[in-house]
């Protein structure tokens, strides 16, 4: 089962209202991108990090079409649908890695036992910010582990990604220059281990009964206890309902131009040594944590 480690690719955090997610990450100091529609009734808009990956705050766009989809075997948003019925319409809900080949991962999973569902391949417009219209096509292959019903996991591969300079897009003001983790919890962390190794084929390292991290190549998956999770990134997480993605690691180079903004804005911060943490908040599913960098 043990291949190529995939990198990660982007978070998806699901949102009550794509607006109030536009104002929240636009207060935290991101560039947010334009509104994306699904054709199976999602929206999303987007936040693009330096080196490839991004945030996915993800809306109901049209209930009816998204119901419909759900019926269909859609997994993503029956999965969407699932993780909102149980924990609400904010929250972090799925884990995103890249592949050149969603097919393979497809069969991989299934032969590891941890495919979630069929895969699902679909396009949707694209216009950058020059006006020039394109198709993005994409193919996914989705893992689900069966103790953790609030999170799970696709491999993305992109069949047609349109070319287009990000760059705009990547320069946020509150300094983040990287997406460097994300945070799980998990009651017992290390009953999580073989799950992930199969579904990324990396390596675990710091094993431990308090947690362990996987490296991704582009960033790490740290996986804590509740304890842990707490004291180290204040992130109250229950111990059970299994693996739980609680949180989002980001790369600053300037804490204290990045503190500056938040006081200006008006956001709930707590700061800890060399990083600082923002708790969840509407538009916000997740705890951020910006880290320094040098």
């Amino acid at each position: 089962m043990r291949g190529m480690t995939l990198p990660l690719d982007h978070l998806v955090l699901p949102v009550a209202d794509l607006d109030v997610a536009l104002a929240r990450l636009s207060a935290l100091g991101f560039t947010v991108a334009p509104n994306g529609i699904h054709p199976f009734g999602t929206a999303n808009c987007c936040v693009y990090v330096k080196g490839g990956t991004f945030l996915e705050p993800l809306a109901i766009g049209d209930r009816s079409v998204a119901d419909a989809a759900a019926r269909d075997g859609n997994v993503f948003v029956a999965r969407d649908r699932a993780f909102r019925d149980r924990q609400g319409d904010e929250g972090f809900s799925a884990l995103v890695f890249g592949t050149a080949n969603a097919g393979a991962e497809d069969s991989r999973f299934r032969a590891g036992d941890i495919s979630a569902g069929k895969m699902l391949e679909f396009s949707r417009p694209f216009v950058d910010a020059q006006g020039k219209a394109d198709t993005a096509s994409f193919r996914l292959a989705f893992a689900a582990e069966a103790t953790s019903p609030d999170a799970f996991f696709f491999a993305c591969e992109r069949v047609n990604a349109p070319k287009v300079d990000r760059s705009a897009l990547e320069r946020h003001a509150n300094g983040v220059s990287s997406l460097t983790g994300v945070l799980a919890v998990a009651g017992a962390p290390l009953e999580h281990r073989d799950f992930l190794l199969r579904l990324t084929g990396a390596e675990a390292t710091g094993d431990a009964a308090s947690g362990f991290a996987i490296e991704a190549g582009n960033g790490t998956v740290l996986v804590v206890d509740a304890a842990t999770a707490e004291s180290r990134y204040g992130i109250a997480a229950s111990a059970g309902n299994g693996l739980q993605l609680a949180g989002v690691i980001f790369g600053v180079a300037d804490l204290v131009a990045a503190e500056k903004l938040f006081k200006a804005n008006a956001i709930s911060y707590e700061r800890r040594d060399r990083k600082i943490l923002v708790p969840p908040a509407a538009g916000q599913g997740a705890t951020f944590v910006f880290e320094a960098t040098t």
